[in-house]
């Protein structure tokens, strides 16, 4: 209301104001066209001026686009097959988000030539046919994506490795990923399907370079590349110890290993392992013996006792940790068989017989009975062959036996 009032009075006012030259400035206009003249006052004239100009404005306007009829009707034609295909995508990705494939691949498609966006058209068009296991039309679509725009490959690679993955060519998707990988170097989504791939092809050297630089992008969980890492270390641990004469790639591996893993009594086992098919008996000594003081396990104990590098010296560490394990029996057992090797039958029976105290144990009661044999104390000899048999009688499952019953 306020603007209206507003408006009126500034109308008035704009009209005062003309009355008013009009009365100060008075004049007129004289056309003369032979014996022909009109004349007009100098205010009338120029409003007529203005109309005149106005109109003439206003068909010329009119008359330029009458000209160009079929380029405007090109142009409203365009934006309406634009909006037509925007449309179409939009029900297309919504079919595609709700599991209809066929439904999404048929908008998708229709749309995609008259799409601002056609990319996206055919990659969601290649996703919907994968679903429904048209594999060849989805390779086609990808193709058609790629040539639809310029600077595709990155869009159009990721896709077809997510393809790939899902169709179980995992050859296929590593390459891919590895060219993408070359291309764009610590993406975050190349990274994880990189993860997926060497997973998938136990590619474990590939797997083990790849773990920190999933963890400099913060795209694994700490627990997670953990079990992977060790994962990856023990099966080319593993696979290391197959071939004794490339020792030097063991050792590089385990130079390699993160400083946490290398207290894994797994990994620790595994490399001992192949240290001994290896030749380096020494190596392994030392490896055991570090590592026991770290970190105490039976099966490092156990395989201690196995090892012949200096027997002299080993049974003395041995014996050395026995005063502050006195009552361990694995630690007993791998004195016994050090002593064996140092040739003190007496100290190698006492420590078997001991731990045979501690725990009964099949494997040690195999160990006296051996030892009493050669020993020549036959009856004893064959007191502890069948306690072993016993002992191990009752670590078998419970299955049915003959009886006289049943024969």
């Amino acid at each position: 209301m306020r603007k209206l009032i507003l408006l009126i009075v500034l109308g008035l006012a704009v009209g005062a104001l003309f009355g008013q030259l009009m009365q100060v400035l008075p004049g007129y206009w004289l056309i003369r066209v032979g014996d022909t003249s009109v004349q007009t006052s100098f205010w009338f004239g120029l409003v007529l001026l203005l109309v005149v100009f106005l109109v003439l404005h206003f068909a010329l306007r009119v008359l330029a686009r009458l000209r160009r009829p079929v380029s405007r009707f090109k142009l409203w034609n365009t934006r309406a097959r634009h909006r037509n295909a925007m449309r179409r995508t939009v029900r297309g990705l919504v079919a595609l988000a709700e599991g209809r494939w066929k439904r999404a691949e048929k908008s998708l498609v229709k749309a995609a030539d008259d799409s601002s966006t056609p990319l996206v058209n055919y990659l969601s068009a290649a996703l919907a046919a994968h679903y429904q296991g048209r594999y060849d039309q989805a390779d086609t679509l990808l193709k058609r994506a790629h040539l639809s725009t310029e600077g595709a490959d990155t869009a159009v690679g990721m896709v077809q490795a997510q393809l790939m993955l899902d169709r179980q060519q995992f050859e296929e998707a590593l390459a891919t990923l590895t060219r993408l990988d070359r291309q764009l170097p610590n993406h975050p989504q190349v990274l994880k399907l990189l993860k997926q791939a060497y997973l998938s092809v136990n590619d474990w050297d590939g797997l083990r370079r790849l773990m920190p630089r999933l963890a400099s992008q913060q795209l694994i969980a700490q627990e997670e590349q953990q079990s992977l890492e060790q994962r990856a270390y023990r099966e080319l641990l593993m696979q290391a110890s197959q071939h004794p004469e490339d020792i030097e790639r063991v050792r590089n591996l385990w130079a390699d290993m993160p400083d946490h893993l290398r207290s894994d009594v797994d990994l620790v086992v595994l490399y001992t392992e192949a240290l001994i098919r290896g030749g380096e008996e020494g190596l392994a000594e030392r490896l055991l013996r570090h590592s026991l003081k770290e970190h105490w396990d039976t099966r490092l104990v156990l395989r201690y006792g196995l090892l012949n590098v200096d027997a002299g010296r080993q049974l003395a560490y041995a014996e050395k940790w026995l005063q502050e394990r006195p009552n361990d029996p694995d630690l007993l057992l791998s004195l016994g068989r050090l002593s064996l090797r140092n040739a003190y039958w007496g100290k190698a029976q006492e420590y078997f017989e001991t731990s045979q105290r501690q725990r009964p144990s099949g494997v040690v009661c195999a160990e006296l009975a051996r030892l009493y044999a050669n020993l020549g104390e036959h009856n004893k000899s064959q007191l502890y062959y069948r306690q072993s048999v016993e002992l191990l009688d009752k670590s078998l499952p419970a299955l049915p036996q003959p009886s006289d019953d049943n024969l």
